[in-house]
């Protein structure tokens, strides 16, 4: 493996461990739960369609750019842009925008890692059984009390925190590699008993055509919105983690086939997600409601009304902080992959990103206004804002010749439609989910 100031020669094992990678960078908590309701809220089959075609427009050409831009600057994305940059003879100005996505992964970090405490305070209650047999009232009633409990949240926090400090500090083959060789895979068993139990034990047609059935009559303005935000952001864009795990990507593997593959495992995943929740929600006659509410409270009710319920909870909850922490180490990594660049050990770069994560989620717990304001700061501006930049930088800074050479495709039809949707599709398409998450657009 190369130094520590040098990740040049560091690749992944294998254009599958990259994939795997990639996929649990995306495939987060947001995965399991908005997904699939968004789904059902705005015409099921009909917005799937919608938004695999924002997926092909807006997500696949910015995240090829992504991957390109690591793999041909192999250095995390501050060094990767300046290096590029410099190289196409601009001003080394684009170091900014890979500056922008590493800090918005940090800040990310900081309340996402409170929320992946809450998974692991269920899978906790699931194998002591705490929520079997409660009423709904008090199982709503524990998830307030967790909420207001700082130490028990703090208590999760750290344990997460240094989980995913673990991870990255092993390196990349040995820690991130390892680990999602082994993580998606246990993700995918999951779901799989999750749907075969949801498909004996819950009202699985409900949930099936609540997510599926094509009503066009519910593709207002607003879903199609919403699915151009969702494609964008589900794919982990604009916040370098892409970019970083690009540095490690083999020189001889194809992007484009690559990216198609990554962006047809996270859509499969939550659409599995989906089969595997609702049909207990609708079997017990309970609301899809949206956000924490669907996974810590409608579901543990589902949960302690159907035999092995706590059991199958447990097994839930283990597959919720699964792809918390596969979403989590893709957060650290490129601020880990830049200090190391500087000079600075892996171990070190590791544990004082972690800490300054830690200490910023212990504000998230203590003020609920950090924890919004965090949320909303890097989603509605800094990651909207660092993909549409990248976009920008590989369409129309980097020379034309040297993208075709980087991305490894042929200068045929497929090559000049992705060119096309990166230069003038997908910035629009990023633009408009940018003023409308500001509320400065209405559809």
């Amino acid at each position: 493996m190369a130094s520590s100031t040098d990740n040049t020669s560091v690749t992944w094992k294998s254009r599958w461990t990259f994939i795997l990678a990639a996929t649990g960078s995306a495939v987060g908590l947001g995965n399991i739960w908005k997904f699939p309701y968004i789904t059902g809220e705005y015409g099921g089959g009909a917005f799937v369609l919608v938004y695999l075609a924002c997926i092909l427009l807006i997500g696949i050409p910015v995240m090829i750019a992504e991957v390109m831009a690591g793999r041909a600057g192999r250095a995390d994305p501050a060094h990767s842009m300046k290096k590029l940059a410099l190289e196409s003879n601009h001003p080394p100005y684009w170091v900014l925008v890979g500056l922008i996505g590493m800090m918005a992964g940090l800040m990310i970090m900081m309340f996402y890692s409170v929320v992946a405490g809450w998974a692991l305070e269920y899978v906790s209650q699931s194998i002591t059984g705490q929520y079997a047999q409660q009423t709904p009232e008090e199982i709503e009633a524990s998830f307030s009390a967790l909420l207001a409990s700082e130490p028990r949240q703090l208590v999760w926090h750290t344990l997460f925190s240094i989980m995913t400090g673990l991870v990255v500090a092993a390196g990349v083959t040995k820690g991130i590699g390892r680990t999602v060789d082994v993580l998606m895979p246990l993700l995918f068993i999951c779901i799989l008993l999750l749907i075969a139990y949801s498909f004996f034990e819950g009202d699985f047609s409900a949930g099936f055509h609540f997510m599926f059935d094509a009503d066009f009559s519910r593709l207002s303005g607003e879903a199609v919105l919403v699915a151009m935000g969702h494609a964008f952001f589900t794919l982990s864009l604009g916040m370098g983690a892409i970019m970083a795990y690009g540095a490690y990507f083999p020189g001889n593997a194809s992007i484009g086939k690559t990216v198609l593959a990554i962006a047809g495992m996270d859509t499969l995943i939550a659409l599995m997600a989906g089969l595997a929740m609702f049909p207990l929600v609708f079997a017990n006659d309970l609301t899809p409601g949206q956000g924490p509410g669907l996974m810590f409270v409608t579901l543990p009710i589902a949960f302690s009304n159907l035999p092995g319920g706590v059991v199958v909870g447990g097994i839930f909850f283990f597959l919720v902080s699964v792809a918390a922490l596969s979403s989590s180490i893709s957060l650290i990594e490129p601020g880990v992959a830049g200090l190391e660049k500087m000079g600075l050990p892996r171990r070190t770069s590791t544990l004082l990103l972690v800490i300054i994560a830690w200490i910023g989620g212990i504000a998230s717990i203590q003020n609920g206004a950090v924890f919004d304001a965090l949320d909303y700061i890097t989603a509605n501006i800094m990651l909207p804002l660092g993909g549409l930049l990248i976009a920008v930088f590989v369409g129309w800074v980097i020379p034309k010749p040297r993208v075709l050479t980087e991305t490894g495709m042929s200068d045929g039809l497929a090559y000049r439609a992705w060119y096309f949707s990166l230069r003038f599709i997908a910035p629009l398409g990023i633009v408009v989910v940018f003023l409308n998450s500001l509320g400065l657009f209405k559809g």
